[in-house]
């Protein structure tokens, strides 16, 4: 959870641009400190003509801020390692809520400030929150914030624990559309517009940075560009669309995630890099950490029993076929295509670490003259 809290925290404290935007400031021009303020009478006319319910696409960009991304991405991690830690072992997805706002001045943006875990635990593809205990504990928070806060519950998130592959595992199943569709038909109606974020902790930790998507789902009556992605490209083969979004992917829209920062905790953390976390950088290895170890084993034998599976002429798996020679394997649409990209993300990986210890050795271990 450090690493993967670190990471935010970095893509956090870079502003926009490090996370996809073009400068410091907001939408809209807007700096990151006013992102923060909720003005729900400046938001009122915007609540009150409710444009996304007559545009299913409205919303265009989701602003994280950088505590509810801890938050999120810090929650996923336990789940993982609660999920690795019991009989199973295997990673648990869990679930919470987010807290966000309006803005007026970016009318397309939601703006999420905070974040909240909720009592719920499920498997693979499946979270649900209809269990009477976890509705008394929504009922009993929602309650308590509205006494603290001004700002309003504006959607959900939940992770997706599966393993590193070569895409992201960011993307609404059929259980998450039911969902989403459930609280989005009871919310947007109401002025509230609803989200739902995805996280992909095992990926961000592989990968050293946060790795999350923003979705809304299409209302049933509408019917989506042909062949359009959530993320808006057009896509024919059909493989590869439920491979990347899952088998429902032409029933909800992607949202550009961005990340935001007060100013003053743009400066406390500068304040603890500059002391601190270059310490933790020069001291550490992430890839040498035992749960690390083991997991990158298992990512090497899923590879190895990917490369087993028949896919050359007479069914063997030949050198030539791997190495991209046919053109048939270097199109993307074999399994064999998807190994070799796994294998170079290890690799990569690998060799990093690798680069990493060696410049350590160089600095600190070399005797000098």
């Amino acid at each position: 959870p450090a690493d993967a809290t670190a990471a935010m925290g970095d893509a956090a404290a870079a502003g926009p641009a490090a996370a996809g935007g073009g400068s410091s400031a907001g939408p809209g021009g807007v700096s990151s400190d006013a992102l923060l303020h909720n003005d729900e009478a400046a938001a009122e006319g915007l609540r009150s003509s409710k444009p996304w319910m007559q545009n299913a696409k409205y919303f265009t960009t989701v602003q994280v801020s950088a505590c509810a991304a801890m938050k999120m991405m810090s929650h996923a991690v336990s789940g993982v390692e609660k999920g690795m830690n019991t009989g199973g072992g295997k990673p648990v997805e869990v679930m919470g809520l987010m807290l966000g706002h309006l803005n007026p001045n970016a009318p397309h943006t939601i703006i999420v400030t905070d974040a909240f875990p909720l009592p719920v635990e499920g498997a693979e593809t499946r979270v649900l929150a209809d269990d009477q205990e976890v509705i008394n504990f929504m009922i009993d928070l929602g309650e308590s914030l509205e006494v603290t806060r001004t700002e309003r519950f504006c959607g959900w998130y939940h992770s997706h624990p599966f393993d590193v592959d070569v895409h992201s595992h960011c993307f609404m199943s059929s259980t998450d559309i039911a969902t989403q569709l459930g609280w989005q038909r009871a919310e947007d109606r109401n002025g509230n517009p609803w989200l739902a974020i995805v996280i992909d902790p095992l990926r961000s930790l592989a990968k050293g940075k946060p790795e999350m998507g923003a979705f809304r789902a299409y209302p049933p009556e509408y019917n989506a560009p042909m062949n359009e992605l959530p993320d808006g490209t057009l896509e024919t083969e059909d493989r590869v669309r439920v491979e990347r979004w899952g088998s429902c992917w032409a029933r909800y829209h992607a949202l550009e995630v961005r990340y935001f920062i007060s100013s003053l905790s743009a400066k406390v953390l500068g304040l603890i890099s500059k002391n601190h976390l270059w310490m933790s950088a020069l001291t550490t290895t992430p890839t040498l950490e035992k749960e690390n170890r083991d997991r990158f084993a298992e990512r090497v034998k899923a590879l190895a029993d990917k490369l087993g599976e028949p896919s050359g002429p007479g069914g063997r798996t030949t050198i030539a076929s791997f190495a991209g020679i046919h053109s048939d394997s270097s199109r993307g649409g074999s399994g064999l295509a998807k190994a070799k990209q796994v294998s170079s993300a290890l690799s990569v990986e690998q060799l990093q670490s690798q680069l990493s210890q060696v410049a350590k050795h160089i600095l600190f271990a070399t005797p000098r003259s």
